[in-house]
């Protein structure tokens, strides 16, 4: 996984979904509207909108600069009265980037809530459509394995783990090794619930990248491997969901990789069925931070090429759940 620093958003059907106003013109075939933004910017951007009454996107321009500007209602109580006069235009945006909405001055002198309007521009770089034309969503060969991974804050704080002794010099033993029992090998087990660890030294050269891997019967196996140690840690029990039937025939799913794998017996060997793939560690634990929303992630395999995750979102009020696709598509892949 490489980071990426950039993204480019192609919006589409947004009139009156995305945009209220529609006084603008588009120098596009495809109603589309190109935009490249940093990640960074809009990250932060965002986050002054947590916790707000109100947001607004507006895609406007100043000085001939394209911007995306977002406007948040933010409020606070402070002590005594606040007799704050402001100008809003009649939408209750004006000009300023953070202006103050007067509180009510009756009554004693004891906190107050006040609301500030705070807007934050984002730049951003309008593309032509013959700038991204050569652009589409990867594709992959169908997943081997696809698995919902387990809980994400304990899948990040042993990835972390595993890269913290990754980094250290491979030339010194890690902290809490034994002295091995017999010639070029010991094993060590770490505490933890839903996971058994073991630390096995042995002399590879394999480069400290996560190594990642699952089978179609519910196991999951993280390692990492230095000239000094490899520890990996596995899963058992976790689910291999079903593929959505109206997505294709039924011949045609038990056609899939996925699915021939599930039919393997777990008795063919340990090795039998696993997908892999080595992923960066930083990389991996940036993405396992989407933990915090608490979704649900189903990771798609394809054997040393590909990992894809579809993060599934709690539902909204409409009982609907959101799906980000992370690292990638597989294509014709859908799950109940």
């Amino acid at each position: 996984m490489n980071l990426i620093t950039h993204v480019i958003c192609v919006l589409t059907n947004f009139q009156g979904t995305i945009f209220d106003d529609t006084t603008y013109e588009l120098e596009s075939n495809s109603d589309a509207i190109n935009i490249e933004v940093n990640i960074g910017v809009l990250n932060r951007a965002l986050r002054s909108a947590w916790g707000s009454t109100h947001t607004q996107l507006r895609l406007t321009k100043k000085d001939k600069i394209p911007l995306l500007a977002l406007t948040v209602l933010a409020s606070e109580w402070t002590e005594g009265n606040m007799a704050l006069a402001t100008n809003h235009n009649a939408d209750g945006f004006g000009d300023d980037s953070i202006s103050e909405a007067p509180a009510d001055t009756t009554g004693d002198r004891g906190p107050r809530e006040r609301q500030t309007w705070i807007t934050q521009e984002i730049p951003i770089k309008i593309l032509h459509e013959s700038a991204i034309e050569g652009l589409h969503e990867p594709h992959c060969p169908d997943p081997e394995v696809h698995i919902i991974l387990p809980n994400l804050a304990q899948l990040k704080s042993i990835s972390d783990r595993f890269t913290k002794l990754a980094s250290t010099d491979s030339k010194s033993r890690q902290p809490g090794v034994m002295a091995p029992e017999a010639p070029g090998m010991h094993a060590v087990a770490f505490s933890g619930s839903g996971a058994n660890t073991t630390a096995t030294a042995l002399s590879t050269n394999s480069s400290p990248k996560l190594e990642l891997s699952a089978n179609m019967h519910g196991s999951l196996r993280l390692a990492i491997a230095t000239d000094e140690l490899r520890i990996a840690s596995v899963w058992s029990g976790l689910i291999n969901p079903p593929l959505d039937p109206a997505q294709m025939s039924q011949e045609q799913m038990s056609q899939l990789p996925s699915e021939l794998n599930r039919k393997r017996e777990a008795s063919e060997g340990f090795d039998s069925g696993w997908a892999k793939v080595r992923i960066d560690g930083k990389d991996w634990s940036r993405v396992l931070s989407i933990g915090r929303l608490s979704p649900k992630v189903v990771a798609c395999f394809v054997n040393e090429m590909a990992l894809v995750l579809y993060v599934y979102l709690p539902s909204n009020r409409d009982g609907e759940e959101s799906c980000l696709t992370v690292s990638g598509l597989c294509p014709n892949i859908a799950f109940l």
